[in-house]
């Protein structure tokens, strides 16, 4: 099992379209794991050991979602975020990203994991 991470590090929410830009960028192809967290319907993991195509940010008036593509050569699975209101990364001992939580204005979260490369 993997050490507990402490995913306490805020994105600026004026940062999040080029964040993620850069993420999915340096990521592609990364395996990752997708789990929602809700305290009233519960948790609920939704991919496991996939890869990572993208994770596309669009700003409020302009859509305001997070869209997690998984996938090889097409995307295969998509998670729509709607109106995300938090991105926290959490990182290993040498500050590279391992995982992602994005909060939404329902309460709900998602933590992405990334496998380790």
């Amino acid at each position: 099992m993997t050490n507990k991470i402490d995913i306490n590090k805020s994105v600026p929410s004026e940062r999040w379209g080029e964040f993620f830009d850069q993420f999915s960028d340096g990521n592609r192809g990364r395996h990752i794991s997708i789990e929602v967290i809700n305290s009233e319907l519960g948790d609920a993991e939704l991919i496991k050991n996939a890869p990572l195509m993208a994770m596309v940010y669009d700003r409020p008036g302009k859509g305001d979602d997070l869209v997690i593509e998984v996938g090889k050569d097409e995307v295969t699975y998509a998670h729509t975020i709607d109106s995300p209101t938090e991105i926290l990364t959490g990182q290993d001992s040498i500050g590279a990203i391992v995982a992602i939580r994005i909060s939404d204005a329902a309460g709900t979260q998602t933590l992405i994991k990334l496998q380790a490369s």
